[in-house]
């Protein structure tokens, strides 16, 4: 039984941080898959966007705002209980749905760290100021984070490429990070 919720419109600058997993329990609790390893911006909001899952049934249509009560972690992962979901087969008709938060409601960053949505679509230059792309996206690979540049280059025949570089987002190699400018200085050659 799909719970009444409200509709919505998603913000503007709405951020998919998760989705809604199983059922947890009987009393409306839900487990939820986030994108992040460090989900503070799912604990610090009270206010989530719901739109439906890209696969599987829809159980519902738009955008649904779901009023969070609780948010917590829980062997491992992530529980949360919100308004209007009551009981398990609302928290079953909500599975797959996407969670969306605004960026406003995400917690303040620390001195030199960053959001990986903040970096994407940042120019990155090196120290020389020669154009190496676009953050495309983040990796993590365990050890660390990786920047993947997007740029493009002309083949022998003339014609534009698509391809990508990959620098570590770590110190060594990172020399500024200017959200304000929308620009990222790294130590880094275009032959690397």
């Amino acid at each position: 039984m799909m719970p009444t919720l409200d509709t919505a419109e998603l913000p503007a600058d709405a951020v998919e941080v998760g989705r809604v997993g199983d059922a947890w329990g009987i009393k409306g609790w839900f487990k939820v898959v986030s994108h992040s390893a460090t989900p503070e911006a799912l604990f610090s909001s009270r206010r989530w966007f719901l739109l439906p899952t890209e696969r599987g049934v829809k159980t519902f249509a738009g955008t649904k705002l779901l009023r969070v009560m609780e948010a917590k972690e829980h062997s491992g992962g992530i529980v949360a209980q919100a308004h209007a979901v009551e009981g398990r087969d609302a928290a079953e008709a909500l599975r797959g749905a996407r969670i969306f938060i605004a960026r406003t409601s995400f917690p303040s960053a620390a001195t030199d760290e960053y959001y990986w949505v903040d970096l994407i679509g940042l120019d990155v230059v090196n120290r020389e100021g020669v154009a190496l792309g676009q953050v495309k996206e983040l990796l993590s690979t365990g050890a660390q984070t990786v920047l993947v540049i997007a740029y493009e280059e002309l083949d022998e025949a003339g014609v534009s490429q698509a391809l990508e570089r990959m620098v570590p987002f770590v110190a060594v190699y990172i020399d500024k990070v200017d959200l304000p400018a929308r620009r990222i200085t790294v130590d880094w050659q275009p032959d690397y």
